[in-house]
């Protein structure tokens, strides 16, 4: 790098649950002039960021796909982390921009973190917040998250079973993330703690394969997929079928 070119800048850009027209004119502005575009790829659903901003890509920037193992130990992908850090910051230093597409919210339960950490130090970095899953489900299931002064929990599902039957206890109003493997075990501690009647599982939302569902209505042998279940055990009748069989 020359004494008068600039380091690029690193935009960690939000790209919302899955209906493309839900990123924000900031995200599609800064996507449709940036350089060099990265995303993330896993299994199913290889590269869902990019898919869902794909409308909004500018043709000619670079591509720059980063393989995350989906390993239960930790080493794995952060190793793929350290070389997505030292290819981007190949591209900063030579003062090109670059995007990381983030499914949701970079900062929401998302990985950004790990590159804000290994770039952060040594290029700038700036955020473009995206609309989260939570508050997408929220929405196509026609019902509030929390109403008045009801406290939502949101509950990762991987959280051991005495964690989670504590949290679901002291709330009336919860949300589980990261549901996957977890259904079964999750649907019984609902059940136990008083929440099954009030949940509804939002599968894929805003996309063309969502699906709601009562959690009662789900077959003993069937599993939803990118799901959330928003869970209800208040007294408002908001939370007693609103948005559910859809």
């Amino acid at each position: 790098m020359t004494a008068h070119q600039r380091t690029g800048t690193l935009h960690l850009v939000g790209v919302g649950p899955g209906d493309p027209e839900l990123l924000t004119l900031k995200a599609v502005r800064l996507l449709g002039r940036v350089a060099v575009i990265a995303y993330p790829t896993t299994g199913e659903d290889a590269a869902l960021a990019f898919e869902i901003a794909s409308p909004h890509l500018n043709a000619a920037a670079e591509r720059l796909s980063v393989a995350i193992p989906m390993a239960i130990e930790r080493w794995p992908a952060q190793a793929a982390y350290d070389g997505a850090a030292e290819a981007i910051l190949g591209h900063l230093r030579a003062g090109r921009d670059v995007a990381w597409l983030c499914e949701g919210d970079p900062l929401f339960y998302g990985s950004a973190m790990y590159l804000v950490a290994r770039v952060g130090p040594h290029a700038p970095v700036e955020i473009v917040p995206g609309i989260t899953s939570l508050t997408a489900a929220a929405a196509v299931a026609g019902r509030p998250l929390a109403a008045r002064n009801e406290m939502l929990k949101v509950l990762p599902a991987p959280l051991d079973d005495a964690t989670l039957r504590t949290e679901l206890a002291a709330t009336p109003v919860a949300a589980i993330i990261k549901v996957g493997r977890h259904f079964d075990r999750i649907r019984a501690l609902l059940a136990e703690t008083g929440h099954a009647d009030g949940a509804v599982v939002v599968e894929h939302a805003t996309t063309a394969r969502q699906r709601i569902t009562r959690l009662a209505d789900f077959a003993h042998d069937e599993r939803p997929y990118f799901s959330t279940i928003l869970c209800y055990r208040g007294a408002e009748a908001w939370g007693e079928t609103a948005g559910a069989d859809r």
